[in-house]
């Protein structure tokens, strides 16, 4: 009995989060169009970011629409549904197999690989499901982590061009250098003996090297995944009023320009859980590549005045409170958001131990970026050492 009961639990969790609130907001497309009101979804911490993303634009672009209308939470069975169908009309006599297929895998997230020199450029170019979706959709997927054309690192990534490509090499440059490259403040010696712990490295895996320290410079300095060379390229690249998937810190958003010429700013969809009970919460505007500079904003994009009692807007308490009453007359969907509210607090300790470990994280990447600076004026230290050798010790076999 008592394993059946767990795993009932268990199921029942499974479900719960699944289970996401639903926020009213007010959106109009341009700044003559009448405002409309529209309920957006609203995650979790753990929700899935790129379908509620989808969902979200497609709600916005009025393509899918939560009925009835007093719903306050919906599931990804109704979300999968709706888009499934909207696929099947919007795509009608195309095969929308691929796409269909990598919904369910949206619930875990997404697998998807920017390449650093183009904001609409993702591999694999229109093969992966994943693609597809957005495709089919009519979604544009977009990003910002675009390598500056005058950086020291712009010719070494126009060659690796995409993330993945760029982790390999790191990958195997750091296992050319014996685990030194990533773990070690001393620079791998390209002159050592081959009985030693370094093998000499033949100019090809030098070369490698090389360009995994520029790279792994790059990675380090942009660990919002976004730049401001794409910030920019963002900017003057879409036309005001387009709303599209933003790709950013392993996050998807949805981004949107704004139609007020006398702004003319990015603002993304603000769908924290925690904002939920904050009516004045609604985008936030992305002013810098860390988020130190970025404002909420209402729906008029008015900057915002939170009601609530603390940063969030709404303590889990207050939450748990609001959704208490007669737990009789709640429907059973009503209790899944009652339960669902009690994972609240929970979830906001989660977040702060999150926010804290982000931030040790941050000062160990400006070590690193410290450590890797050194390591690439040895570098160049060695190089005309070898040089200046190679003129005086004709008898000696230096690998370059």
């Amino acid at each position: 009995m008592a394993g059946t009961e767990n795993q009932e639990n268990a199921s029942v969790q499974a479900s719960l989060k699944e289970v996401w609130y639903l926020k009213e907001i007010s959106f109009r497309s341009t700044p003559d169009s009448a405002p409309r009101r529209f309920r957006v979804i609203t995650q979790n911490f753990n929700g899935p970011c790129s379908f509620i993303a989808i969902c979200n634009i497609l709600i916005l672009r009025g393509d899918i629409e939560i009925q009835p209308a007093e719903r306050t939470s919906v599931s990804y069975e109704i979300l999968a549904q709706l888009v499934g169908e909207y696929l099947l009309t919007a795509s009608s006599g195309v095969d929308t197999s691929a796409a269909l297929s990598i919904m369910p895998v949206t619930r875990k997230g997404m697998d998807l690989n920017p390449l650093f020199t183009g904001i609409t450029s993702f591999r694999p170019a229109g093969e992966g499901g994943e693609l597809k979706l957005f495709e089919h959709a009519g979604i544009q997927l977009m990003h910002g982590w675009l390598v500056d054309p005058s950086s020291p690192e712009h010719p070494v990534l126009m060659r690796v061009e995409d993330y993945d490509t760029a982790v390999n090499l790191i990958a195997e440059a750091d296992h050319l250098s014996r685990g030194q490259l990533v773990t070690s403040e001393e620079y791998p010696s390209t002159t050592a003996e081959s009985n030693t712990p370094n093998a000499v490295l033949t100019p090809e895996e030098y070369q490698k090297v090389e360009d995994a320290i520029l790279i792994r410079r790059f990675l380090d300095s942009t660990s919002s995944q976004l730049t401001y060379h794409g910030l920019f390229t963002l900017a003057s690249s879409l036309t005001p009023g387009a709303l599209v998937a933003l790709f950013r810190n392993s996050h998807l958003s949805v981004l949107y320009k704004s139609t007020n010429p006398d702004d003319n700013a990015l603002y993304t969809l603000v769908t924290d859980q925690v904002f939920m009970r904050e009516p004045s919460v609604v985008w936030e505007r992305l002013e810098d590549v860390d988020g130190g500079w970025s404002t909420f904003v209402d729906s008029d994009f008015v900057r915002s005045s939170p009601a609530g009692g603390d940063y969030a807007g709404e303590t889990a308490e207050s939450a748990l409170a609001a959704l208490e009453g007669d737990m009789g007359a709640m429907t059973l969907e009503e209790r899944a958001d009652h339960e669902l509210a009690r994972q609240l607090q929970s979830q906001e300790n989660e977040r702060a131990h999150e926010l804290e470990a982000e931030r040790q994280r941050e000062t160990a990447e400006r070590e690193q970026q410290e450590r890797f600076a050194q390591m690439t004026r040895e570098a160049k230290e060695t190089r005309e050492v070898q040089k200046k050798d190679r003129k005086t010790k004709k008898g000696d076999c230096i690998i370059m």
